[in-house]
């Protein structure tokens, strides 16, 4: 193998030449207290670090990022600290995923515009993850993904809390009033007992797992519960890894090929993952110029089955059982035959060999493909001419009753008309209904909000009522469940055919059939549509403004075009003059 020389690396063009323009880069970082011996043929090292007072996923990335750089150091590196935008799922709004592509920007460029060799992306919450991985997708250096792991199991009462999946159970119940205000205090203060991502299988977790499956990780990292001193130990790894990867040359584009997205596809389903792997796994791999899209994962759900029983398609298990169990690499190890395992990861190794020793300890959590959750993938992709371009269910955390259901719509335009409808004890509304949330898509929401998993009307709750199928182009938190199928596309607020519901329309669905349909005649639907009339802009200026004009549409991953590999030539080195 050909090794890169000092000579040739990247940031050398800051550093090495006798010109005026480089005595003041060496200058410079002389300033802050560092002399040649620290950076003069060492590859320098970028850690992105996405830690912010108000992201308690990445609280523990504060120190964390010493442990990095101390395995850079270690390895022959000059490790850099570079802040990027930090995404706290909790409290950005309307939505993290309004920003999820300013993120990928940020990361962009920063890696371009810096004399960086090599980068550490250190994330893990929601949106964080895809952003960082499209962003160094884009800027083509040595890159390892580093995730901020799950926090621990959450109690109450001796009862195991999972994040989200129990704040909507819970809510439930204090809606029909059968959880006092000290017993939910106490609730707020279990659910979530340490720094790291949601330990269900949400978003986070299902983001990481992909990563790793991907090949953009280290063997198992993903798995590893936050606050375990192996996520320190793995995060010094990253910063040994990354300096080799640089000498190697081991760049994103030569892990990221289609196999390995279809990896990543694979491994989602097992692990019954988010429904928000479709949009940002769809847009990491346009990024790497790889075609992925919905029949990626049709293809996928109806042969890989579900074999994590973790929450919410499991029925008692957390990611911290899941890495006792064996993690990632245990999980892949029970599903070879659905693999590419000649797939080159960050490890210089394929995938196969990453796996080869990999075991499970608790066959009850991981499961092998003889008895498995569920036996079809976690995901379901449904069209007909309610998304002509397709919408998304979770059929194995959904009541299967609803599988195939026909059902009255009872419509809201916005969300605040809804939450209010839905606390009427009065609303006329049977468990048969489908209630249609619109306008709150790409453009409509904007950014696609979690508001899917519509909330139970009062009314039904105190009837005990606790799914129903749910219909919208928005998303949903990946910790959520029930009957609701999401991503409609197009959206509504662009003239999508959900913007043509009435209250009192029948909707059908047939996961099995993979069909969902508006049961009105073409001709009422005609009149309907040459009536409609656009709604007016979400914004008149700034990044908002950009946003609506340059977002793509679920089923084409949410990217902004001029962010796509196949919207232009690539961009050149930064001039240095």
């Amino acid at each position: 193998m050909t090794r890169k020389t000092p000579d040739t690396l990247r940031s050398a063009r800051w550093f090495a030449p006798d010109d005026l323009r480089s005595f003041g880069h060496r200058s410079r970082i002389m300033q802050m207290g560092y002399a040649p011996a620290d950076w003069v043929g060492r590859p320098v090292i970028a850690i992105l670090n996405t830690w912010s007072d108000i992201n308690p996923c990445h609280a523990h990335f504060k120190s964390r990022v010493e442990d990095v750089k101390r395995g850079v150091l270690q390895a022959g590196g000059f490790p850099v600290e570079l802040p990027a935008l930090s995404l706290a799922e909790q409290y950005v709004k309307p939505t993290t995923m309004l920003y999820r592509n300013l993120l990928a920007m940020d990361v962009e460029e920063l890696i371009r515009s810096h004399p960086i060799d090599g980068v550490v992306l250190m994330g893990g919450c929601d949106k964080t993850t895809p952003a960082l991985l499209m962003g160094a997708t884009s800027a083509g250096l040595p890159a390892i993904y580093l995730p901020a792991g799950p926090m621990l199991r959450g109690n109450w009462k001796g009862k195991i809390l999972g994040s989200g999946s129990d704040a909507w159970k819970y809510w439930d119940e204090r809606r029909a009033g059968n959880i006092s205000d000290a017993e939910w205090l106490a609730i707020e203060g279990g659910i979530a007992r340490s720094y790291g991502t949601c330990m269900t299988m949400g978003t986070a977790s299902t983001m990481t797992a992909i990563a790793e499956a991907i090949g953009m990780t280290l063997p198992g990292a993903s798995s590893i519960p936050a606050a375990d001193s192996g996520h320190i130990r793995m995060s010094a790894e990253c910063g040994r890894r990354i300096v080799e990867m640089v000498w190697e040359e081991l760049t994103p584009s030569k892990i990221q090929t289609r196999e390995a997205f279809l990896n990543g596809i694979a491994v989602a389903m097992a692990m019954g993952c988010s429904t928000n792997a479709i949009i940002h796994l769809i847009a990491q791999a346009r990024r790497a110029g790889q075609s992925i899209g919905l029949d990626d994962f049709e293809a996928a759900s109806r042969v890989v089955p579900v074999l994590a029983n973790v929450r919410p398609s499991g029925d008692a298990y957390l990611m911290e059982d899941f890495f006792y169990a064996g993690g990632l690499p245990g999980l892949m190890s029970q599903m070879r035959d659905h693999l590419h395992l000649g797939a080159m990861t960050v490890t210089g190794k394929t995938l196969g060999e990453n796996i080869a020793a990999a075991e499970v300890y608790n066959d009850d959590v991981i499961r092998p493909l003889a008895n498995p959750i569920y036996a079809e993938g976690a995901l379901a992709v449904l069209k007909g001419n309610l998304a002509p371009d397709g919408c998304v269910i979770k059929p194995s955390a959904c009541d299967p009753r609803f599988l195939k259901h026909t059902g009255p719509a009872l419509v809201f335009d916005d969300y605040p008309s809804m939450k209010a409808a839905i606390e009427d004890e009065n609303l006329d509304v049977t468990a048969d209904h489908v209630l249609v949330l619109r306008n709150a898509g790409p453009q409509g929401g904007p950014g696609m909000p979690e508001w899917g998993m519509l909330p139970i009307p009062v009314k039904l709750v105190k009837q005990g009522v606790r799914d129903m199928v749910r219909l919208s182009d928005a998303r949903m938190s990946g910790t959520s469940y029930g009957a609701c199928i999401l991503h409609v596309s197009p959206e509504a607020y662009i003239g999508g055919p959900l913007a043509l519901v009435r209250t009192g329309d029948l909707v059908s669905l047939d996961v099995d059939a993979r069909t969902i349909s508006l049961d009105v005649p073409e001709e009422e639907l005609a009149r309907r549509r040459a009536a409609w009339t656009a709604p007016p802009p979400r914004y008149e200026r700034g990044y908002g403004w950009m946003f609506t004009r340059h977002i793509a549409q679920a089923h084409e991953g949410c990217d902004f075009d001029f962010l796509e590999t196949g919207f232009g030539a690539p961009v050149g080195e930064p001039s240095i003059y």
